[in-house]
């Protein structure tokens, strides 16, 4: 499991820069930082503050979206031929993330005071991610920063487009299931305890269906903390688990094996990892490098584990399609489109075309899923309330009969 390192650098000015970086290793981060042309200073491990969160944290208040609108607005400004300090200035002014203000009056200074916006972008990793610095160097360096944020803003909005198309097509389903289960529990709790009086004035024995009712109901409003614990319990042990690189692994490999939505989390990596490979390879960011920020950024370790080894063969001479042929994870398909975008020259050309292919395929997917799931949940909801009244009327429709004879 990637850890985070602080660390000292000094550039070709011979300037002293701190930052802090994700890596496996601290051989890994002087590996990382010699190829960015640092000489290594010092390098440790950063503490981490004692203590754990259930939902994971935001970039410090700062929305993807905010850093998009951030990236295409400096693009346009620098285009315009504003400087760069009089655009973080002007930006500082009229962000709406408070947290985000304060970065860039940093950067702002850092800029003044001699480095250059991507050494001053460095020192922020949990605001602006690898993809983002690593990009707006290549830009520097070409005398296009225009261009690489305009790149930058198109694929975070790109990446905002594909998880706001899976939220909006889950939403329904989402939403179904949660009125399920809110009126489940609230009849089980608060309607069936009404009706235990009656039935003990009814006598005899009740229906099977009606003692089952009786006992759930029973147990869910003495034991009620149970199922909060149950869950805080499972979620933490989640997080715990994914902090181990094995557990991880396994998690991640059984992710990609469930039916329906294995295939849905395969096309969603597939997708994130063409489309950021495709935005790197167009800024000019050389293919090792790329590689590096395209394995950290996986949201899975499979594919993680897949373009590092691809990373290892490509460093000893291998193209890049022949050792992602060996990963089960990359389909033929897509194999076959980076081979022939190495042959001809137009890597991101090819890899852009994969990443819109799969984004289509996600939405189908999702569509798919979405119109099975609605009738089942349907189903559930029907069967559920219904079951419940049914098991609380039986025995009334027990005593007419007995009244009745």
């Amino acid at each position: 499991m990637p850890a985070t390192y602080v660390y000292r650098v000094r550039d070709k000015t011979g300037k002293v820069i701190s930052g802090a970086i994700e890596a496996e290793n601290p051989m890994a981060v002087a590996s990382k930082l010699r190829g960015m042309g640092y000489v290594v200073l010092d390098i440790s491990e950063k503490k981490e503050a004692v203590g754990f969160s259930i939902f994971p944290l935001a970039r410090r208040g700062v929305k993807t979206k905010d850093i998009t609108v951030f990236a295409r607005q400096f693009a346009t400004m620098i285009n315009a031929g504003v400087s760069i300090t009089k655009a973080l200035a002007i930006l500082s002014e009229q962000t709406e993330s408070p947290a985000l203000r304060t970065v860039i009056n940093q950067v702002q200074k850092d800029v003044e005071g001699g480095l250059s916006l991507s050494e001053a972008l460095i020192k922020h990793p949990q605001i602006f991610p690898p993809i983002f610095v690593n990009m707006t160097r290549a830009g520097e360096a070409g005398g296009v920063l225009d261009e690489a944020l305009i790149r930058i803003a198109e694929h975070f909005e790109k990446d905002m487009e594909l998880k706001g198309k899976i939220k909006s097509a889950l939403s329904y389903p989402v939403a179904v299931l949660s009125l399920a289960l809110v009126l489940v529990f609230a009849m089980i709790i608060f309607i069936v305890p009404i009706f235990v009086g009656m039935f003990n004035q009814l006598g005899g024995e009740l229906p099977l269906p009606t003692r089952i009712l009786l006992a759930l109901s029973g147990f869910i409003r003495s034991f009620w903390w149970l199922f909060g614990g149950a869950i805080f319990g499972l979620v933490f042990a989640y997080r715990q688990a994914k902090r181990n690189p094995q557990a991880r692994f396994f998690i991640d490999s059984i992710k990609l094996r469930l039916p329906v939505f294995g295939v849905l989390t395969q096309k969603i990596s597939l997708a994130k990892f063409t489309r950021t490979f495709a935005t790197l390879i167009a800024s000019g960011v050389p293919i090792l490098q790329a590689m590096d920020i395209v394995a950290e950024t996986a949201e899975n370790a499979v594919i993680t584990k897949a373009v590092k080894e691809a990373r290892a063969s490509i460093k000893e001479g291998e193209t890049i399609s022949k050792p992602l042929s060996g990963s089960k994870v990359f389909p033929p398909m897509v194999v076959q489109m980076i081979a022939i975008g190495e042959e001809t020259g137009a890597l991101d050309v090819m890899l852009n075309k994969v990443a819109d292919f799969y984004d289509n395929e996600v939405t189908t997917t999702v569509e798919s899923l979405t119109s099975m799931l609605e009738p089942i949940l349907m189903m559930f909801l029907g069967l559920s309330v219904g079951g419940i009244l049914i098991s609380i009327y039986m025995p009334m429709f027990q005593l007419i009969t007995l009244i009745g004879k």
